[in-house]
């Protein structure tokens, strides 16, 4: 291989790395700015007056965790692309993480939980487009947002019980 293909493989990958890097950083600081924003979310999700199926209060942060990894991979694997389909994809990609970074204050620090819910319903929408847009450029990035579809899906129709309930 000659020095110079050397060279642009080497940048190349240290370009992939340093955005696998950002996104991660990006997710883990919505996740992160959430956790601030909101104070004691343990306390205030105790005291609501929840359904039956409603997941226990420890469960979430475990679960998104996880979730914030797989969106920053996803959004690495489409961003790492030179496809047609690229662009819409990680627009439709930014959108849901800043309809995710406005959810937890909005319900928690707010307790606007009506808004929440529309944002919550938004960002499901957010999610299924980002997934639908993704599978243009890189089908792993697609199943990697499943969980967190369902996971959304989820969230949205506990959001509207505890709005409905509260």
């Amino acid at each position: 291989m000659s020095t110079a293909l050397t060279a642009r493989t080497d940048l190349s990958r240290r370009r992939s790395v340093l955005t696998l890097l950002l996104l991660l950083v990006l997710c883990y600081g919505v996740a992160a700015a959430g956790a601030l924003a909101t104070g004691d979310a343990g306390s205030t999700y105790a005291a609501l007056d929840r359904p039956a199926w409603a997941p226990p209060g420890w469960l979430f942060g475990p679960v998104w965790t996880v979730l914030y990894g797989m969106i920053a991979v996803a959004g690495w694997l489409v961003a790492r692309r030179a496809a047609p389909g690229r662009r819409p994809a990680l627009v439709a990609w930014g959108t849901q993480l800043v309809l995710n970074a406005l959810w937890t204050p909005l319900f928690f620090a707010a307790e606007r939980y009506g808004l929440a819910f529309l944002d919550i319903a938004l960002l499901l929408a957010a999610v299924v487009a980002t997934a639908l847009l993704a599978a243009r450029v890189d089908r792993r990035a697609t199943w990697l947002l499943v969980p967190y579809g369902v996971w959304v899906a989820y969230a949205a129709a506990l959001n509207l019980s505890l709005w409905l309930n509260n």
